[in-house]
């Protein structure tokens, strides 16, 4: 009796399932087939149906952590104590200001920005580890405002450079300071906002060859940001390093480019850093917008100028470019072979030269073409 009921279970087990199987997967597909689409049968046995396509949704998470990007670079980066000895300790402490920089060579070149120290004062320089080390100045070049200390080690981390000529609008960075009395790195993160090829770090209206033009402006929140600190992109590489300029009153924060910083290096390590070049000139750097508001002879080169159109404001009394009979007006559009343009800009070109050197420069004045000879 008990075989018989179990045989009848599974004979009623079966026959559901066969019903299941055959009214979900066999008649719908029968129905849908063009030999059973117009039978009654099949039409009513599928007309209630509803087929669901599983889809799968896959999420790729971005790894954001700041930390973990930033990882390898730490260790490259210092916080430099300057301060002035006091030699009345009795009655006053020893002030000192606390600023970020970071270790280029292995050997303990450190650079920071040279509005970030105290200069001709004293130096101390905290590393990641903890171990304190006292520094020298090797230097502060004039054309990029950026001071390079020395402590005595070795087999230092270094901090890695970026090729800054590949970063784009839109890019994500990361600014990392050390600038506090304790060592502590902060954060910020923000976007590349733009490179600014006529962005001339001298602070006044017009350009200097003097000065460094070209550089980085990025939205990150200023009141985090300190001048001397690094600017990483999310590869871990240094896209360039915040400096500070003093425009019409207020502070503007900017980032000079790793590939120009890779030229100052360069004479820091050559010892060639007071060889630095002063041509003697206010001038705007001409654009295509510059060319067709003034028509303009050229769309590129660099035009010496005055608003008030005195040439002493133009061209400095006495400078190498009076001497050389550089004039108000005149359009500088070569230096010897070299095409002065807005990716390629006067005082980048100037910057390779030192003193002592002989160039020629190819200027238009009136509409005509002329060469003078500049000796630095």
């Amino acid at each position: 009796m008990f075989k018989k009921i179990i045989l009848i279970v599974g004979i009623i087990l079966i026959a559901g399932l066969s019903g299941i199987i055959a009214d979900r997967y066999i008649f719908l597909h029968l129905a849908n087939s063009r030999f059973f689409s117009k039978n009654e049968f099949f039409k009513k046995a599928v007309e209630n149906v509803t087929v669901i396509n599983k889809t799968e949704q896959v999420y790729v998470k971005e790894d954001s952590s700041i930390n973990k990007i930033t990882n390898q670079i730490i260790p490259a980066i210092v916080n430099i104590v300057s301060y002035t000895e006091n030699t009345n300790k009795k009655n006053n402490l020893t002030l000192s200001t606390n600023n970020t920089g970071e270790i280029l060579t292995s050997d303990g070149i450190i650079m920071t920005s040279a509005s970030a120290i105290i200069l001709n004062g004293k130096y101390k320089v905290i590393l990641n580890n903890g171990n304190v080390h006292d520094a020298k100045v090797l230097g502060i070049d004039s054309w990029s405002n950026l001071a390079f200390l020395k402590i005595t080690a070795s087999n230092l981390p270094v901090i890695p450079f970026g090729n800054s000529d590949e970063y784009n609008p839109g890019e994500k960075l990361i600014a990392i300071g050390n600038n506090n009395s304790e060592y502590q790195n902060k954060f910020t993160s923000g976007l590349l906002s733009s490179f600014s090829s006529s962005y001339n770090i001298s602070g006044e209206a017009l350009s200097k060859a003097e000065n460094m033009e070209g550089v980085f402006l990025t939205d990150f929140n200023e009141k985090i940001l300190s001048t001397g600190s690094p600017v990483i992109d999310y590869s871990g590489q240094m896209m360039g390093v915040t400096g500070v300029v003093m425009k019409n009153g207020q502070l503007e924060y900017f980032q000079i480019p790793a590939n120009k910083i890779k030229l100052v290096l360069e004479k820091v390590i050559n010892g060639t850093l007071n060889s630095n070049i002063n041509l003697g000139i206010y001038y705007l750097p001409i654009n295509k917008s510059l060319t067709l508001i003034n028509n303009l002879p050229t769309d590129h080169g660099a035009l010496i100028y005055s608003a008030s159109g005195q040439q002493g404001l133009a061209v400095i009394s006495g400078s190498v470019a009076d001497k050389a009979g550089l004039k108000i007006n005149d359009i500088i559009t070569k230096v010897e072979n070299t095409q002065i343009s807005t990716e390629n800009n006067l005082s980048d070109i100037l910057y390779q030269y030192k003193k002592g050197d002989k160039i020629e420069l190819t200027v238009l004045r009136a509409q005509q073409e002329m060469k003078i000879e500049v000796q630095f």
